[in-house]
């Protein structure tokens, strides 16, 4: 017979590969393959929320919103791309075909982000965001086809291209497999945050989404590009049918015929799963019964989920508002995920070879559903560390004022001292050249102010919702100016900074990254963005020049006044008086590091662990069913993160950190419950215990035939339990 007709032959012989070191050479394309694929996703899934909130200018609710939306889909698309390839296309051409779509999204998000396509004004902020928007949810739909769809493929067919006699090549290549997700993971969580926080532009100048994008894309094209070389040494196994179809049917006929069997006449079964056994076979009926035990356990895991991926979305968001000067680097806000494949890499080895083992000599049976509880508490841990910091960021944050309100800074663009009076306050000394430290804070629109001895009285309009600084000039007579301060803390770690002229001559103001151009006399110049770091400002009056220098922190609102009496040359930088209107961020993002080694800690004894459990648990033919309701938790979790948020509505952040940190460990205590009545099974037993029986029935021929090919066809598909339990053991992070 040919190799087709021999099962045996043709599994020994996968494909036309030639092999090095007794592997095939295809698995190396499917590495490289998956390690770009990882980067693609990653590298755009890293930067994503930062895109919504400053580029489409979306408040923080509605970009996590979005954000979750799109995770949870990237989670339900892999039942999708199991079926098309189990079912119709293949695992080959399921990748293939799914991975141009991926690429095309890829690409729509990078061109989505390029600012100079409607920016016809050349401010560096698009003139129409609907393009941008639609172009952008078009893109996001595609990735989440595309990665979803092709997440049960990639590894399957790498598995595929190895022949019975190859199990230890196999499980080194999940292995490498493993590490290649995690090193594309860490590369472009390290790579993408750079190139978001350069400036690029064609016309303008803005923050680098575009290029943050365009890489990932050309990763994905090149993963593909790569996938496809390798298209002639591929084994690719013909699609045989998809179970998860087979199951849905036995269990939508045993709910069909037990509600037509409801009434008290017909004699009640054991499981509600024995009424299918009329059309279907026992052995069947059977894996289905233990994996609906399985899945039954999968109920609460969602709520792990919700907390888990807020890493990348309010965890981020977190850190906009921190200080990453680590002193020889600088670590951009969506950075810190990096923290959290570093330490799988890490903790992974730990726990398997050091922390599991001195559990076991200690006498303690630590149970795959107990290691998963113990996950679940780290995670609501790691959210109450992330309350405690939010509350230590809120001691930082400006006072804005409310819609009722106004707010009022006073300078003294004069160069001696003079007393002030304020509606509601005691008279107080401002000195010469010099700011008042803080905000005074108004309820009416109409204000007297007092200045001076003999004192001169003007009424002063203010802005409700606003902040303010009131110049008065050294000539208290002279026109007063009202300049409107900033009402939002700057974006991005950025800083923003303007200068007030107290010359009688125009000053021009520059540097290498901002030209602020020329400042009239007695007048300011419009607020400034700048990065953190040193800047050297070049001030002119014409024939005279000198520097001024500053270095800068994180999210800081400055006033620079350039007094009268300025002495051009050395001295230049004693005399220009610094206001800080909104201080810079002061809370290090050093102190982010424990929430991300808890939630990572909790991340490999629940998932690792939960993977583990469900593979050594599930049927050998419905290890697919399990992993796609797997998948399906952490859809479930991303959507509950919407549902939370929408239904809370909390004032503060930090409350609603400990909202879903007390839901978690609500939902834990639910589940160590659950778990205290499961008891563990070995699956092969008993369906060897019904195979046996189906040989030694007394049924007719034709139920015997049909008993037997799928007895071969479980026998042929299954693996043995070392190779499975070695198999999840790579391939479940």
């Amino acid at each position: 017979p040919s190799d087709k007709d021999n099962p045996k032959k043709e599994k020994k012989g996968r494909g036309k590969s030639k092999e090095v070191f007794g592997y095939p050479i295809s698995i190396f394309f499917i590495i490289v393959n998956e390690f770009c694929e990882r980067f693609s996703y990653y590298g755009m899934r890293a930067v994503l929320v930062l895109y919504f909130k400053y580029f489409f200018q979306w408040n923080d609710d509605l970009a996590i919103s979005i954000y979750h939306t799109f995770v949870a889909f990237c989670y339900l698309t892999p039942i999708f791309g199991a079926i098309v390839a189990d079912s119709w296309l293949g695992k080959f051409r399921t990748i293939i075909y799914l991975s141009i779509v991926y690429a095309v999204g890829q690409v729509a998000m990078a061109v989505s982000a390029i600012h100079d396509i409607t920016d016809k004004n050349r401010d560096g902020t698009p003139d129409n965001l609907t393009f941008h928007v639609v172009l952008s949810m078009v893109g996001l739909m595609l990735i989440a086809l595309g990665t979803g769809g092709i997440k049960p493929c990639v590894a399957a067919f790498g598995g595929d291209q190895f022949g019975d006699q190859q199990e230890k090549q196999r499980r080194t290549f999940f292995s490498v497999f493993y590490l290649c997700i995690n090193g594309g993971s860490l590369l472009s969580t390290i790579i993408t945050p750079i190139l978001r926080a350069q400036d690029c532009g064609i016309h303008s100048k803005s923050k680098c989404y575009s290029l943050a994008f365009g890489v990932p894309a050309a990763l994905m094209v090149v993963a593909l590009a790569v996938f496809i070389m390798g298209s002639s040494m591929y084994y690719k196994a013909k699609p045989e049918g998809n179970i998860m179809f087979k199951v849905s049917k036995c269990i939508g006929f045993a709910i069909k015929n037990r509600y037509r069997h409801r009434s008290k006449q017909y004699p009640k079964k054991e499981h509600w799963m024995d009424w299918a056994e009329e059309k279907y076979d026992k052995l069947l009926i059977a894996q289905i019964k233990i994996a609906l035990r399985v899945l039954f356990l999968y109920i609460p895991l969602p709520m792990f989920w919700t907390l888990f991926d807020q890493k990348g979305s309010r965890w981020t968001l977190q850190a906009t508002t921190m200080d990453g000067n680590f002193g020889a680097i600088v670590i951009q806000p969506d950075q810190m995920q990096t923290i959290n494949p570093i330490l799988i890499l890490t903790l992974v080895p730990i726990m398997d070879s050091l922390i599991y083992p001195l559990i076991r000599k200690c006498g303690l049976n630590f149970t795959p559903l107990r290691k998963m509880t113990v996950g679940m508490i780290l995670a609501a841990l790691a959210f109450f560390c992330a309350a405690v910091i939010q509350l230590q960021i809120d001691k930082t944050l400006p006072d804005f004022p409310s819609k009722t309100q106004s707010q009022l800074k006073l300078l003294n663009m004069g160069n001696t001292a003079i007393k002030v009076q304020l509606p509601g306050s005691e008279e107080f000394t401002l000195p010469g050249a010099q700011a008042s430290e803080d905000y005074f804070q108004f309820d009416s629109e109409q204000i007297v102010v007092s200045v001076g001895n003999p004192s001169v009285t003007k009424s002063v309009l203010l802005t409700k919702e606003q902040r303010q600084t009131l110049l008065i000039p050294s000539a208290i007579n002279d026109e007063w100016l009202l300049a409107d301060d900033l009402i939002y803390k700057p974006q991005e770690g950025n800083n923003e900074i303007r200068f007030i002229n107290g010359m009688s001559k125009p000053l021009n103001v520059s540097s290498d990254a901002v030209q602020l151009g020329v400042i009239n006399p007695f007048h300011y110049s419009n607020y400034t963005q700048i990065k953190n770091g040193r800047a050297t400002f070049t001030l002119q009056d014409g024939s005279h020049s000198c520097e001024y220098s500053k270095d800068f922190g994180f999210g800081g609102s400055y006033t620079f006044f350039v007094p009268s009496t300025l002495s051009f040359g050395s001295n230049c930088q004693e005399s220009i008086t610094e206001t800080v209107n909104i201080k810079p961020n002061s809370v290090h993002m050093a102190l982010q590091i424990p929430q991300y080694f808890l939630i990572t800690a909790g991340e490999v004894m629940f998932s690792v662990t939960g993977l583990e459990f469900s593979y050594s648990q599930a049927p050998s033919n419905m290890k697919s069913v399990l992993q796609a309701g797997w998948l399906l938790t952490n859809a479930v979790g991303n959507f509950i993160v919407l549902i939370v948020a929408e239904i809370a509505k909390l004032p503060k952040q930090w409350t609603e950190y400990i909202l879903f940190a007390s839901l978690l460990v609500a939902v834990c205590i639910i589940f160590s419950i659950m778990a205290s009545f499961y008891t563990y099974i070995d699956p092969t037993e008993i369906e060897a215990q019904f195979k046996n029986k189906s040989y030694d029935s007394d049924e007719d021929d034709d139920k015997k035939k049909l008993e037997k090919s799928e007895h071969k066809m479980e026998k042929r598909n299954s693996v043995s339990s070392d190779e499975e339990d070695n198999k999840s053991n790579q391939t479940s992070m």
